[in-house]
C-alpha cells in the first residue's frame, strides 16, 4: 500500500485533487488535463493501470485518516464516485427482476457526510438512476462529441458551476433491444453481449487508452467530463467564489 503524502513540491503550482473510488482513472485523466495533480484511492489494486499516484485502501477510511492528520487541507478538490450498481438505471431493473444486487451498498450518503466534515470542495458522481445525489451538473458524451452517451450526474459540495445545456442526441445507441438490432452513432459501453461495444470501441468512444480491462472501461467516466468540471472549478477560483 502506498501512503499518499499531499506535499507540494518546489515549482509545482498545480492544485492537488483526491480521486476516491478511482477505478482505472477516467476522471483522474480529465482533472489532470485541467491542471490538477491527482492522487487516486481504490479498494482494488489499480496501480498497474492507474496513470497517477495511487493508494490501495478503503476510500472512506483514507479520507477519515487524512482528516485526522490534517493532510486533507492540502487538497483543493475531492472527486468521489462511490459504488452505485444497486441504483443505476442500467442495472436496477434487471437486479430486481432477477433477484440480484443485494450485495451492493449505497455509499453516497456516508461519502457526502465525510466530505462535508473534511471542509474541502468536492464532486460526487453518479449515473442516472435512483441514487440520492443532487444533480447540480449533468453531462453527456454528445456535449463533447464522444462516441458514447454515458450520462452522468455530479453533486457539487462547497462550490457551484453553471449547468450546461444538454445537446440533442444524433441517434440511437447501437445494439440489440427486444430482439431487434438498432444501429446508431453511439456504442453501448456497459455489460456484454447484445451488441455491446468491444474493448477497442469503448476505448475510442471515451478517449481512454491506458487500460484494456473491460470492467474498468464499463465503469469509467470519460475524461472529457472531469476536464470540464476541473476547468469550471478553476473558473470559480478566479472569480473568488472558491478559496484557492
Amino acid at each position: 500500500m502506498t501512503h499518499l503524502r499531499p506535499v507540494a513540491h518546489p515549482g509545482d503550482d498545480r492544485p492537488l485533487l483526491l480521486d476516491l473510488f478511482c477505478c482505472a482513472g477516467g476522471a483522474a485523466m480529465g482533472y489532470h488535463r485541467a491542471g490538477f495533480t491527482v492522487h487516486g484511492v481504490d479498494i482494488a489494486n489499480r496501480s498497474p493501470r492507474y496513470p497517477f499516484a495511487f493508494r490501495q485502501g478503503d476510500a472512506l477510511a483514507v479520507v477519515a485518516e487524512l482528516i485526522g492528520t490534517g493532510e486533507i487541507s492540502a487538497y483543493s478538490l475531492v472527486h468521489a464516485s462511490p459504488p452505485c450498481q444497486g441504483k443505476c438505471t442500467l442495472t436496477v431493473g434487471t437486479n430486481q427482476a432477477m433477484g440480484w444486487g443485494g450485495e451492493h451498498v449505497d455509499l453516497v450518503a456516508p461519502t457526502r457526510a465525510l466530505l462535508d466534515a473534511a471542509g474541502v470542495p468536492y464532486v460526487i458522481e453518479q449515473p442516472n438512476g435512483k441514487a440520492a445525489v443532487r444533480k447540480d451538473i449533468s453531462l453527456c458524451g454528445e456535449m463533447f462529441g464522444l462516441g458514447v452517451l454515458r450520462h452522468r450526474n455530479f453533486e457539487l459540495g462547497g462550490w457551484s458551476a453553471l449547468r450546461p445545456a444538454h445537446r440533442p442526441h444524433r441517434g440511437r445507441v447501437r445494439g440489440w433491444r427486444h430482439g431487434e438490432f438498432h444501429d446508431g452513432p453511439y456504442v453501448a459501453a456497459y455489460g456484454s453481449g447484445g451488441g455491446k461495444a468491444t474493448v477497442s470501441e469503448m476505448q475510442a468512444a471515451m478517449g481512454i487508452d491506458w487500460t484494456d480491462v473491460r470492467k474498468e472501461l464499463t465503469e469509467a467516466i470519460p475524461p472529457a467530463f472531469s476536464e470540464w468540471l476541473g476547468h469550471a472549478f478553476h473558473a470559480r477560483i478566479l472569480t473568488g467564489q472558491v478559496a484557492a
